[in-house]
């Protein structure tokens, strides 16, 4: 059974920061493109930032760009994401995610979801 399960999230003050993990098994996830895919209260699901399956790649929304960070594991079977400089529009539940379809910034293109993890941002 594929599970990702996330952690590290919870509240900070506005300019804070925070450090995300996602802990996964089931899946080898050295064969996946991993992403976070955030999902704010009455929005769409946007993926934040991807990373190929070596991690030579990387992406960000413009949103985040700058202040997040991925980075995995795949020794670990982990993905990590260090968030600076947050602010109250970063807040959201965050998920991990693998797909196969890789170089994709389309939450729909990942297959896996961890459960989320809250980011609550305070001003």
């Amino acid at each position: 059974q594929v599970q990702l399960v996330e952690s590290g999230g919870g509240l900070v003050q506005a300019g804070g920061f925070l450090r995300l993990s996602c802990a996964a098994s089931g899946l080898t996830v050295s064969s996946y493109q991993l992403a976070w895919i955030r999902r704010a209260p009455g929005q769409d699901r946007v993926v934040v930032g991807y990373i190929s399956r070596g991690g030579g790649v990387t992406w960000y929304a413009d949103s985040v760009r700058g202040r997040f960070t991925i980075s995995r594991d795949n020794a670990k079977n982990a993905l990590y994401l260090q968030m600076y400089s947050l602010n109250p529009e970063d807040t959201a539940v965050y998920y991990c995610a693998a797909g196969r379809r890789f170089y994709s910034s389309n939450a729909g293109d990942y297959e896996y979801w961890g459960q989320g993890t809250q980011v609550t941002v305070s001003s």
